[in-house]
């Protein structure tokens, strides 16, 4: 069993800052996808960025709502996932989760709200 364990969420002004930060324990495959999606009111979970490990690691991939805004990194030591967000909008506004997948099973954490005034 994998536990995820995100923070870094917050309320923000637009062009603000932010990082969230995701912690997976437990039992991890070296072989595996860690990365970022997000859910607003009344619309799907959707892809933000996420970042491949193992021997083509470090792979990201973005939504194009993000790219050139978002950066996504990894701490393999750790086993950590991070999500650096620059010029935040307000429809970023989201509950962001963390999601960690392997051939074997796909885990989420339970959610950190990111709220964008404008």
């Amino acid at each position: 069993q994998v536990q995820l364990v995100e923070s870094g969420g917050g309320l923000v002004q637009a062009g603000g800052s932010l990082r969230l930060s995701c912690a997976a324990s437990g039992n991890i495959f070296s072989i595996n996808t860690m990365g970022w999606y997000r859910q607003a009111p009344g619309l799907q979970r959707e892809l933000v960025a996420v970042i491949t490990r193992g021997a083509r690691g470090g792979l990201t991939n973005y939504a194009d709502s993000v790219k050139g805004r978002f950066t996504i990194s990894r701490d393999n030591a750790r086993n950590t996932v991070y999500l650096d967000m620059n010029s935040l909008k307000p429809e970023d506004t989201a509950v962001y989760y963390c999601n960690l997948r392997t051939p074997v099973y796909n885990s989420w954490g339970q959610g950190t709200q990111v709220t964008v005034s404008s």
